[in-house]
């Protein structure tokens, strides 16, 4: 593995891949704000302390998102985001950064941040892809998810927190899950009305919201013998599945950052955690931090 690039080393060949707006995120950067509850299944209570598992409805706050660096149309393909608070009584929260994509393509921060430089230049991606052929598997796991598409809706599609968390239960007992949120929506559940502006996507969750929540199912596969938490690359073989709660979104709430250059900044970080919930070793897990801090300074410094 190479050598990872500083925060402000990835950050800057971010910015300058996707030339994205200042005060706005590095990546992610076109996304909007909703409110909801996340109640979670007794199964999941049984194998997890944390506060926001003990079976009673939590405020959520999530932001959908598109994954470019610039505030591209909704028609364009991309990979979507799903990007979950979660609010305990005591005000805490702790997050959970979900992607279409099932899989990180590498678990070597240095690659990830050449793949993006790559995929915004596509005549360099081919090579790219010839010298990383490691990343493949990956890619092509995305490709069959229908990662990077043109969804109908985000009330649709699955999104992956792709990295393994370490569940105690009130013996301190661990085990370690990955997560999923799948949708309850069907096509046959779309608004009547045709949608083809710049926003589309957020444009049918409004008209969506309009008449109820918006469901996505909490799952998370349980590793077996053999599986390893530690990568974001690995395929889990021995793992069960089970159904941990229900995240209901309710409606559209105002951006709480006040816009570009807001000195009081929403982030969502996927190593925050809460009394309960344990990181792993993946060094992807252990790198997103500090790229996080540096890209939340240059957002609300710009």
């Amino acid at each position: 593995m190479a050598r990872p690039p500083s925060p402000e080393q990835a950050i800057d060949r971010l910015r300058r891949a996707f030339g994205g707006p200042a005060g706005h995120r590095t990546l992610h950067a076109k996304g909007r704000f909703y409110s909801g509850t996340f109640t979670a299944t007794p199964e999941a209570t049984a194998l997890c302390r944390a506060g926001h598992l003990d079976g009673r409805p939590h405020e959520v706050t999530v932001r959908w998102s598109n994954a470019a660096g610039t505030a591209r149309a909704d028609a364009k393909p991309d990979i979507r985001g799903m990007a979950v608070k979660f609010w305990l009584d005591d005000g805490s929260a702790t997050d959970l950064l979900g992607q279409t994509s099932p899989r990180f393509p590498t678990d070597d921060p240095e690659v990830f941040v050449a793949m993006t430089e790559a995929t915004e230049k596509p005549l360099t991606l081919p090579l790219f892809l010839a010298t990383h052929p490691g990343v493949l598997p990956t890619v092509v796991a995305s490709l069959r998810a229908g990662a990077v598409g043109r969804p109908a809706s985000f009330a649709e599609v699955t999104f992956y927190p792709i990295h393994a968390y370490g569940w105690l239960d009130a013996d301190g007992n661990r085990t370690w899950v990955r997560y999923a949120f799948r949708p309850t929506a069907t096509k046959g559940d779309r608004p009547t009305e045709e949608l083809t502006g710049r926003d589309r996507l957020f444009d049918e969750l409004a008209a969506r919201l309009e008449r109820g929540p918006v469901v996505h199912e909490v799952w998370v596969q349980v590793a077996g013998a053999g599986d390893d938490p530690h990568s974001a690359t690995s395929v889990w073989k021995g793992a069960r599945e089970l159904l941990a709660g229900r995240i209901e979104v309710t409606a559209p709430v105002d951006d709480p950052e006040g816009g570009p250059m807001s000195s009081t900044p929403t982030v969502f970080d996927p190593s925050r955690v809460v009394d309960g919930i344990e990181l792993s070793d993946d060094p992807i897990l252990r790198y997103r931090p500090g790229a996080y801090t540096e890209s939340v300074a240059r957002r609300t410094t710009s």
